[in-house]
């Protein structure tokens, strides 16, 4: 009696359909859509966010970068602190300076003394070899005396024009955003004034209105 072998089955072993339609319909859409590219990682982070206003809307790119130039020219529009100390330091000093230099043309100053006496020496030089009274009275009293006033009346109007200057200068160039501090402008005007004065007093001294050259009296014959 021919017995034929039943098909012994392997548990272990399962049968595996030729074809999978699941697998296969993912493996055809990949393969079939030449249009699917791949994200790089990290490019969402780059990837600009619209501004929103304070109800939450979306704010357009224009209006921020509208805003952001607005802010730009308002900073550059800013005056700078250090540059405006610098300015009032600056006229400050000058308006000393212009007072100074009145004072000191109304008080005289070491160089017309020194001019006084080079004229004086001068003038004994001169009428050494013998000359009239008036002339000795003019080259070496008179000629020391103007130089005196010639010097303090230079001393006079540089100072009148410095005073001038710094009550001018906010008038030229770039304006400044705030007004020139009072006690600069006083001090300008003191200058000024001292100038001013100073010019009146040389003028009488150089050209003999308030005092005039002594005269030198007719011998007796």
């Amino acid at each position: 009696m021919n017995t034929t072998p039943s098909k012994t089955t392997d548990p272990s072993k399962k049968d595996t359909p030729a074809d999978d339609p699941g697998k296969s319909t993912a493996d055809a859409a990949v393969t079939e859509d030449p249009t699917a590219t791949a994200t790089p990682s990290g490019a969402g982070d780059d990837a600009a966010v619209p501004a929103k206003d304070r109800d939450g809307a979306a704010v357009p790119a224009e209006a921020t970068d509208q805003a952001e130039d607005d802010g730009l020219e308002h900073d550059d529009l800013e005056p700078d602190p250090f540059t405006e100390a610098r300015h009032g330091v600056g006229a400050g000093a000058t308006a000393v300076v212009s007072a100074a230099l009145g004072i000191v043309a109304l008080t005289g100053a070491w160089s017309g003394r020194v001019a006084a006496e080079r004229e004086t020496l001068m003038g004994q030089i001169q009428t050494a070899g013998g000359s009239s009274a008036a002339q000795q009275i003019s080259e070496i009293y008179g000629d020391a005396w103007h130089a005196t006033a010639l010097v303090n009346g230079v001393f006079a109007v540089l100072a009148l024009l410095v005073g001038a200057f710094v009550l001018a200068r906010p008038a030229f160039g770039t304006p400044a955003t705030r007004p020139q501090p009072a006690w600069i402008r006083a001090v300008a005007l003191a200058g000024i004034a001292l100038g001013t004065l100073g010019v009146l007093i040389s003028a009488g001294m150089y050209f003999d209105l308030f005092l005039s050259l002594p005269v030198a009296g007719t011998p007796a014959g």
